[in-house]
């Protein structure tokens, strides 16, 4: 991308590193060890997508070095370190984008958009399930072992209630699963929470991952309002085998948008509108976006104060799900 020259590349393993090196048709620096390329690279910024078990020492120390931090979501293993990290980039003055790839999708955001219309309060339905095997279930076992996939993918879906209602949450139920002897005890790899707004606005969000996933009913994006409702028809992404699929997760389709007033028969006034969006990034596309706007948080020193207290407020409330799943009681926020 015009504007960022890249410096080096870091991975764990020697072949990852130079496989990327491959794919980018480059001869960048590698580097086995973070720290290490740190200190001989010096960065004007750094891009974090490593597991979330490094997060906050990674972000930490780039960020002492001098460097702006573009960081994938979940911000952190914890509430806490995640708010040591948003204290730091505050302390240091280094913008830190957190990567929430559903603010950079078109369809997401009118689809936020049309939930402003629907009145209050709302009901908010999210699901994303993923069947996974192979290579997919390698990478999921890893992810599990730092991390719950509701808290994982959960903070994408939650940032998006917390858009839709403008509100404050206020409690938080969850509930989890462990349904693989591949997992360690103590590690799940189904859950699903309940969130209540302080508006009266309500949702729900459901993650599962493995060999053992139903391929039925995985994809659910839908919100309800005394107005009517919104609803993501996602018919390529809702096919059979598209839940291991990637680009599958942030496909949209169409946005059919139901009205709820009657006339004076008890019939709906009112056809449903559809809105298409077949000219919708991929996800490679959406990629490419948040790094644009990374790109420009930087040249043009935005103010990010609200993009990672948002963060930091989905992040919680996940958080708050998972607590409350280990504890068996709701968690008051």
């Amino acid at each position: 991308m015009e504007g960022f020259e890249i410096c080096g590349i870091v991975t764990r393993s020697e072949k990852g590193r130079r496989d990327l090196n491959v794919e980018l048709g480059a001869d960048y620096p590698e580097f086995g060890d973070y720290f290490e390329a740190l200190k001989v690279t010096q960065p004007a910024a750094v891009s974090i997508s490593t597991y979330p078990d490094t997060h906050a020492q990674y972000a930490m120390a780039a960020m002492e070095a001098g460097a702006d931090v573009f960081i994938e979501k979940p911000l952190a293993e914890t509430v806490e370190e995640a708010e040591e990290i948003v204290a730091k980039a505050r302390e240091t003055g280094r913008q830190l984008v957190i990567g929430y790839i559903l603010r950079h999708h078109p369809s997401w955001v009118k689809f936020i958009e049309l939930s402003h219309t629907l009145g209050k309060p709302l009901v908010m339905r999210m699901n994303l399930n993923q069947q996974s095997s192979g290579a997919n279930w390698e990478t999921h076992k890893n992810l599990m072992s730092s991390i719950s996939p509701i808290v994982d993918c959960g903070v994408h879906y939650v940032d998006v209630m917390c858009q839709m209602t403008r509100s404050r949450p206020i409690r938080v139920s969850g509930i989890g699963a462990r349904l693989s002897e591949e997992l360690p005890e103590g590690k799940i790899n189904y859950g699903h929470l309940q969130v209540t707004f302080e508006d009266g606005s309500v949702g729900w969000y459901e993650a599962g991952w493995g060999p053992m996933m139903s391929e039925t009913a995985f994809f659910v994006k839908d919100v309800v309002g005394p107005k009517g409702c919104v609803t993501i028809c996602a018919h390529k992404a809702g096919a059979e085998g598209a839940s291991a699929e990637i680009d599958a997760h942030t496909q949209t389709e169409a946005l059919r948008l139901h009205h709820s007033k009657l006339d004076e028969n008890g019939e709906f006034v009112k056809a449903d509108d559809w809105i298409t969006s077949e000219d919708e990034p991929d996800h490679d596309g959406l990629c490419y976006r948040e790094q644009e706007y990374f790109l420009s948080a930087i040249l043009h020193q935005t103010d990010l104060h609200e993009h990672m207290d948002d963060a930091l407020n989905s992040m919680r409330i996940v958080a708050a799900a998972d607590e409350s799943f280990r504890s068996g009681k709701t968690v008051e926020l």
